[in-house]
């Protein structure tokens, strides 16, 4: 099987064993509905906040979604795209030492997702899945790297969503599609899955078309 290695990754690997167990504190002014629902929100690392939960849940969840950066470089929007916060930077200096100083953002964003993933498998049930959203900047070395941790075998499927069906979204520049790699711990044949979703660009065109009739300048060109 291919390997995928990058600089720090040495000292990531057995990363998630050093990260000490740690207590959730509730916080009642936070919190709302019956204390014994078995609902939480974690605030925090969450590198910290799975370890904390892993003595409970471990073995126990059916199903993990999870939408990481997607290190695209943006740091100019509400979610900081970029693994080049100062957090994350004295995070690799802590882990990594001095090697963090030379790693591009590629090796960063590895560094920070290995030790994830790995706690990240011990949640699931034997009859688990966990699924990963992703966009063309990573997808690859994602690819690897739960190949890696969770076993090419697990590889349940590769969803290819189509999020932009209209000509603004095109014109402006912007990703009209992300992926999400679904893996299981129940061996099953690689798949690449697609969902026609027929109504919705007829909804969103039809709306385009309503307001270009009304005289609306901002409305968009037809695509084509």
């Amino acid at each position: 099987m291919p390997t995928l290695n990058w600089i720090g990754k040495d000292a990531v690997v057995k990363h998630h064993k050093d990260v000490p167990y740690r207590l959730l504190e509730p916080v009642p002014e936070l919190s709302c509905g019956e204390s014994n629902s078995g609902n939480l929100i974690v605030q925090g690392d969450n590198l910290h906040a799975l370890k904390a939960l892993l003595p409970r849940y471990a073995g126990q969840v059916k199903c993990i979604y999870i939408d990481p950066p997607y290190n695209t470089g943006n740091e100019g929007w509400a979610y900081n795209d970029n693994v080049n916060s100062p957090k994350i930077r004295k995070w690799l200096g802590e882990v990594v030492g001095k090697e963090g100083e030379t790693l591009d953002r590629h090796d960063r964003w590895l560094c920070m997702m290995y030790p994830r993933l790995v706690l990240l498998r011990q949640f699931l049930r034997d009859d688990g899945a966990i699924f990963v959203s992703i966009d063309d900047n990573e997808v690859a070395t994602l690819r690897l790297l739960m190949d890696e941790i969770l076993g090419q075998r697990k590889l349940s499927g590769a969803l290819w969503w189509q999020k932009a069906y209209t000509a603004p979204n095109k014109q402006a520049g912007l990703p009209d599609h992300d992926h999400v790699l679904a893996y299981g711990n129940q061996r099953s044949s690689p798949k690449l899955l697609r969902f026609e979703t027929k109504a919705a660009p007829v909804q969103q065109e039809s709306r385009w078309r309503r307001a270009a009739a009304r005289g609306n300048r901002a409305a968009p060109q037809d695509a084509g």
